[in-house]
């Protein structure tokens, strides 16, 4: 079987694919392909593809913060994406996925919400974050963090006019952004640690743990699936890979990089695919 195959392999370090345990597949990044959002990108790593649009809305602040914007997110997993996937409402996987993404933003507090509130208890700015997975080769939660933190980027707030209008062909100015986070997930089967697994991977991880990561280093949320244990060593682990790696993929948006191999030799010369 080749589950058993790809187990073998990384009892030995290597991977069906030729990968190090903690090499990335290479990752593509695109920002606003959606352009009636008010922000969206797609990225893609390996054949996995995802494309995340942001979307501004006027609503009612919650009652325990009357003074901030809200943040909602979500995800919808088409069948065409994978053959697993179902059409209906959003299943447990797509709940995972959107929880995930939601949490790593709003526990770095990546939005400045206090600066999307126009009315005090009564009127503030809705961002709604939605992801919608075009292929699904595995690894779906660090793909579509990375789109969701790009789309953020680059989304321009729209000019609300009298009347709560909101004029969407006129924006003036971006969203209010305070922090960076990337998430990684790290998975384990026998004892050996990997990242960015493909589709036929995450079949054989006894467990997983995404663990988002902001540009000082802090960790502020973890999510883990699966049944398999974790010592705490494990964890601290998985930590140190994810901090690691989530320096590495910064890179990406920092330096205003499309395209790039996430590995060693690309790393180091720090240069893209198309040589920026």
């Amino acid at each position: 079987m080749k589950s058993n195959y790809i187990i073998k392999l990384l009892e030995k370090n290597e991977r069906l694919d030729g990968r190090k345990l903690d090499e990335f597949r290479e990752i593509t990044i695109e920002k606003n392909p959606i352009e009636r959002a008010e922000g969206s990108a797609r990225v893609k790593m390996g054949k996995t593809d995802i494309i995340v649009g942001v979307k501004l809305e006027l609503g009612t602040p919650y009652p325990d913060t009357p003074d901030a914007g809200v943040l909602r997110t979500g995800a919808e997993f088409n069948p065409m994406a994978h053959p697993e996937f179902e059409t209906g409402p959003p299943g447990e996987d797509a709940t995972e996925v959107a929880r995930v993404i939601d949490r790593g933003i709003r526990e770095s507090e990546t939005i400045k919400v206090e600066e999307l509130c126009i009315e005090e208890g009564e009127k503030v700015w809705m961002v709604y974050v939605d992801a919608y997975p075009i292929n699904h080769d595995g690894n779906l939660i660090d793909a579509g963090s990375l789109a969701s933190l790009v789309a953020l980027n680059s989304t321009r707030m729209p000019k609300l006019e009298e009347d709560d209008k909101i004029n969407r062909e006129e924006l003036k100015g971006s969203l209010p952004i305070n922090h960076q986070p990337i998430t990684v997930t790290v998975g384990k089967v026998n004892g050996k640690f990997l990242v960015d697994p493909t589709f036929e991977e995450e079949k054989v991880l006894e467990t997983k743990l995404s663990i988002a990561v902001t540009e000082e280093d802090t960790v502020v949320s973890m999510q883990k699936s699966g049944n398999g244990p974790l010592s705490d060593d494990d964890v601290d682990k998985m930590i140190d890979v994810a901090v690691k790696k989530s320096k590495e993929i910064r890179k990406l948006i920092s330096n205003g990089k499309k395209t790039t191999k996430s590995k060693a030799k690309a790393n180091k010369s720090g240069k893209s695919k198309d040589g920026s």
